[in-house]
């Protein structure tokens, strides 16, 4: 490990390397070329920790919990889009900003805070990873985890070819998956959901199980994740930008595009899981497959190994369970480029300190590996849906921390001058702040207590 230097820039290695055209040119030309920073950021709004909250919502509660993915989706593209602010006028990304404008005092907490949110969300994609490979190649659940381990190889092939390339294969990813689910929503009669009770359930919010908070808190944690925060402000600084006012104008307003449409995607895709999933697993005892095997549900049913036969429809179940595999691992190992990425960030970011990237992702995956694996061994009987849930709980308890910050240094003209947030993004966003902090400190009781159920095995969802 070796310190950074003091005027280090956030991702040196991609840190400006992607052209942008003069301000003549055409709307579309610019969008293209700053588009992709928060396709990449919405990467994290897929992984699998929003699969098995989406799935795990949507099986046991059917649409009762739209309006909380629909109102973290909101509250995601307002963080996202102050985030990109912030790194565009300030040159700095959340982490420096942490640095730079608070007391010293402060790195190490911040620091350590931000470390066990990432070992969280790196913990979904050890889960969904594993259950992916175990769908795919019949591998045992416990060993699939073993074998994440590996994707470092994956990590160093990939940054070896580019911002652009990482972009453009995670958006053909991401379109496959949303084709399929448009395809069964709006296409397929079979799978066709009630729309009208649909709106119902956004138009009237609440919490008609007192199961429903923990998962609620799960999905706010899968969906307004704290190291995108600091990840996203990094990302925008990946364009070639010149430091004036009309270049920084229009930076702001072609990544604020960029992520209305690319979070606004992601919202669909997760809208899509839990929906399906109600049609498909809600109130069901069992599903009789095309080939006459049925697949019964109980309260040992796993939502996210079931999760295929949310596809089962359109495809047909083993071209099903392959696509939602495939998927599934997509999501995971991209998700796992983007916690590095940001892993790199707040190290570099708060301690000035700077280690090889490889070294990097295997740290990170070694320490979400070991709750994973010691449940996996001695917990045979374990759901992997648990332990997703899980830590997109852990994400949320930590995300105020990484809210407030970002909240204060884009409303302070100190920092942002004549770029610091408008009445709209003041009032959402610390709207958004509040609510979210109020949630997390209400539901804690019962998130420690199911956190507890997961380790000593006392689940009966």
């Amino acid at each position: 490990m070796q310190p950074a230097a003091a005027s280090t820039t956030s991702l040196e290695g991609l840190n400006s390397t992607v052209a942008i055209p003069p301000a003549s040119a055409g709307f579309w030309r610019q969008l293209r070329a700053f588009a992709g920073p928060a396709f990449l950021v919405s990467v994290g709004y897929m992984d699998p920790g929003n699969w098995g909250t989406d799935l795990k919502a949507g099986a046991l509660f059917k649409y009762d919990l739209l309006w909380v993915v629909a109102g973290a989706s909101f509250m995601a593209i307002i963080m996202q889009v102050l985030s990109a602010r912030l790194g565009i006028v300030t040159g700095k990304d959340l982490a420096q900003a942490c640095r730079d404008f608070y007391p010293a005092w402060t790195r190490w907490p911040n620091w350590i805070t931000c470390e066990i949110a990432i070992a969280a969300c790196d913990l979904a994609e050890v889960v969904g990873s594993a259950v992916a490979i175990n769908l795919l190649f019949g591998i045992p659940f416990h060993w699939a985890v073993l074998i994440t381990a590996f994707d470092v190889l994956l990590l160093l092939a990939l940054q070896g070819m580019g911002m652009r390339f990482i972009e453009a294969l995670i958006l053909v990813l991401v379109g496959t998956i949303a084709a399929c689910y448009f395809i069964e929503i709006f296409v397929l009669p079979t799978t066709r959901p009630d729309f009208a009770e649909m709106g119902n359930a956004l138009i009237r919010p609440g919490f008609r199980d007192p199961r429903m908070i923990v998962v609620a808190i799960g999905i706010i944690g899968a969906t307004v994740m704290p190291h995108n925060l600091y990840l996203h402000s990094a990302l925008v600084q990946s364009r070639q930008l010149q430091k004036n006012g009309e270049n920084r104008d229009r930076a702001i307003r072609f990544n604020t595009i960029d992520t209305v449409i690319a979070l606004s995607i992601a919202f669909l895709v997760n809208a899509a899981i839990l929906v399906l999933a109600a049609i498909v697993f809600f109130n069901q005892d069992k599903v009789t497959l095309p080939t006459g095997r049925e697949v019964v549900f109980n309260d040992k049913t796993d939502w996210i190994t079931d999760g295929y036969l949310t596809l089962a429809v359109l495809l047909g179940t083993s071209a099903g369970s392959i696509l939602f595999a495939v998927a599934l691992l997509a999501s995971g190992q991209s998700s796992t480029i983007t916690g590095t990425l940001a892993g790199q960030i707040v190290m570099e970011g708060f301690m000035h300190w700077r280690i090889k990237p490889w070294l990097r992702r295997l740290v990170t995956r070694l320490v979400a590996i070991l709750p994973a694996v010691l449940v996996a061994w001695f917990r045979p009987d374990s759901k992997p849906t648990d332990l997703l849930v899980l830590s997109q709980v852990v994400l949320a308890m930590q995300l105020p921390l990484a809210m407030f910050p970002l909240l204060h240094f884009t409303s302070c003209r100190k920092w942002m001058g004549e770029h610091k947030s408008g009445w709209f993004l003041l009032i959402v966003g610390w709207t958004s702040c509040i609510l979210i902090t109020a949630l997390d400190i209400y539901g804690l009781p019962d998130a420690l207590e199911e956190a507890w159920d997961v380790i000593t095995g006392a689940t009966d969802d």
